[in-house]
């Protein structure tokens, strides 16, 4: 039994392609210029909790080093904000390009997996602003001797801040990723419990890379991501076992070709 011919022209591919990502691009542009106006008052609202020790200390303050550090700063920040607002369009975008080449029990997986992987990213920036960003800067600012004013500079105070909160973002798809690799049959859930001790140390090591040189901060990364591990164990228990091979309905069922635009 052959399977259906579902190929499609590459000169199409590339034309939907070419679609995806033009509604990609304009959908972080009008996003952008939305935020634009705003884009002082959301570099407030991020360096509110660093900020927020500053204020107690005499002499100290955010300042710019840079003569376009106050126009480049915000504007760096509004496109990382505009790009995170559509992460959902982005995702949506790229589920419309490969869902026809899918088969329907595929998608029925794929549907649940991409709203969880949308929560669980911007529950990774909740956690880094809400908690993790006041205990980093609280424990970098304590350090902070009598006679040292403590005046960081605006566009590094970005480059930390961006960098620990994507970070998370993305440590919090971990869960995802273990459900992944279980359900596609890479590796079995057994294994991954008795390889606990190596994911542990390979949470810190990971840590280790995308985060300031200190242990605590390592710390703060490599606990959780070990924890969302353990998560994605669990979940993955609710996933079936992995396909083996193509069932004859499998092969029998044909890829819609119509391409999911909404």
């Amino acid at each position: 039994m052959n399977l259906p011919d579902s190929s499609m022209p590459l000169v199409n591919h590339l034309r939907e392609l070419r679609k995806r990502l033009i509604i990609s691009s304009v959908t972080v542009a009008v996003v952008f210029a939305g935020l634009w106006f705003f884009a002082r008052d959301m570099h407030e609202i991020l360096a509110a909790p660093l900020q927020a020790l500053l204020v107690d200390s005499d002499g100290s303050a955010l300042i710019a080093t840079g003569i376009a550090s106050p126009f480049l700063v915000p504007f760096k920040l509004t496109m990382v904000l505009a790009v995170l607002i559509s992460v959902p369009v982005l995702l949506h975008q790229i589920w419309a390009f490969v869902s026809p080449g899918l088969y329907q029990h595929e998608r029925k997986f794929a549907m649940p997996l991409l709203f969880s992987s949308i929560v669980l990213f911007y529950s990774g920036v909740a956690f880094c602003y809400f908690v993790v960003l006041p205990l980093v800067y609280g424990f970098f600012t304590g350090f902070a001797s009598e006679g040292i004013t403590l005046m960081p500079d605006i566009a590094n105070h970005l480059d930390f801040t961006l960098k620990l909160i994507f970070a998370f973002g993305i440590a919090f798809e971990i869960p995802i990723a273990t459900a992944l690799l279980v359900k596609s049959g890479a590796v079995s859930r057994e294994t991954l419990q008795q390889k606990r001790a190596y994911v542990f140390l390979t949470c810190f090591i990971i840590g280790m890379f995308i985060t300031p040189p200190d242990m605590f901060s390592q710390t703060i990364l490599a606990v959780p991501m070990y924890l969302l591990f353990e998560a994605g164990l669990i979940a993955s228990r609710f996933l079936g076992q992995p396909p083996i091979s193509r069932t004859p309905e499998d092969l029998e069922e044909s890829p819609d070709q119509t391409s999911t635009d909404q």
